[in-house]
């Protein structure tokens, strides 16, 4: 299922830390620098502005890695044991929610220390970010909406299995046809998410228009910013909300007949690689130095 952006960044922040566990720690002790440059290639801060948001970066950073690590290996303490049993589409369905969950939560607090430098965005800094997001969208064109049907078929099996591997390692014949097929059947709608995309990254743009150029408080423009990223995570549009809770249904299914075919070494591959990063978080989280 396609994500909002700010859970895409977070995801994406995941994915990248645990691409392997000698780099996990090395990647999230640069973070911060890195999430400071992600922001900044949106809306290009000024020099009054960069301090300031560097320094709540930092704070973010510092507050993650003391009171969400320890949860985020605990979470993946479950996952460890429940990888190598049977799991049902209602179980994958939860790890989902559990996972959204805590998206939720860091966004949250990341929203207090942004409100100051979001009121603060200039009307060049707008157009910056509705540049960027132009240029966002030309790349998911080229990556999801390939000319013909079966350029599009072939590009989402070849990612759907890229995730697969990530934690199973390599996916035999049977498997690979039973993804293939199941991505086949799949209500994703790579046109639908596009449109919905733009209309979200139009709400961002308006928004944040509002919040900088009207008078507001602090409290105003936080409760503003949390209403704007809920319209992220769920559409205000009735229809697309429908979407959303039939592509989360048929995934979680999907997931769970794709787990069902896995072999013992695979999940055994998980399990480890799961431990390996849990013990890594808790190395990180008991790092009080940074």
């Amino acid at each position: 299922m396609r994500v909002s952006l700010s859970r895409s960044l977070i995801i994406g922040a995941l994915m990248l830390l645990l691409s392997a566990c000698s780099a996990l720690r090395i990647a999230y002790n640069q973070a911060p620098d890195w999430t400071y440059w992600w922001l900044d290639g949106y809306v290009d801060f000024s020099d009054e502005q960069s301090p300031r948001v560097r320094e709540a970066v930092v704070a973010w950073f510092k507050w993650h890695r003391s009171t969400q690590l320890p949860d985020y290996a605990a979470l993946l303490a479950q996952a460890r044991i429940q990888v190598g049993e049977t799991m049902t589409p209602a179980q994958i369905c939860q790890w989902t929610d559990e996972l959204t969950d805590r998206i939720d939560r860091a966004v949250d607090h990341a929203i207090p220390a942004l409100a100051g430098s979001v009121r603060s965005l200039s009307a060049q800094q707008l157009r910056h970010l509705e540049r960027k997001f132009e240029k966002n969208n030309q790349t998911y064109m080229a990556e999801y909406l390939q000319s013909s049907a079966d350029e599009r078929t072939k590009a989402q099996v070849k990612r759907v299995a890229e995730r697969a591997e990530f934690f199973f390692g390599k996916l035999d014949a049977g498997q690979r046809e039973r993804l293939a097929q199941g991505v086949a059947e799949s209500p994703f709608d790579a046109q639908l998410w596009f449109a919905e995309r733009k209309l979200r990254q139009q709400d961002i743009v308006q928004t944040l228009r509002r919040l900088s150029t009207q008078p507001i408080s602090d409290d105003e423009t936080q409760a503003a910013l949390k209403a704007l990223f809920r319209r992220n995570v769920s559409s205000p549009r009735p229809s697309y909300r429908a979407y959303q809770l039939r592509l989360k249904d048929y995934n979680c299914s999907f997931a769970a007949q794709m787990h069902k075919l896995s072999t013992s070494e695979q999940r055994r591959r998980a399990a480890k690689q799961f431990r390996l990063w849990e013990e890594d978080f808790r190395s990180l989280a008991a790092d009080n130095s940074r």
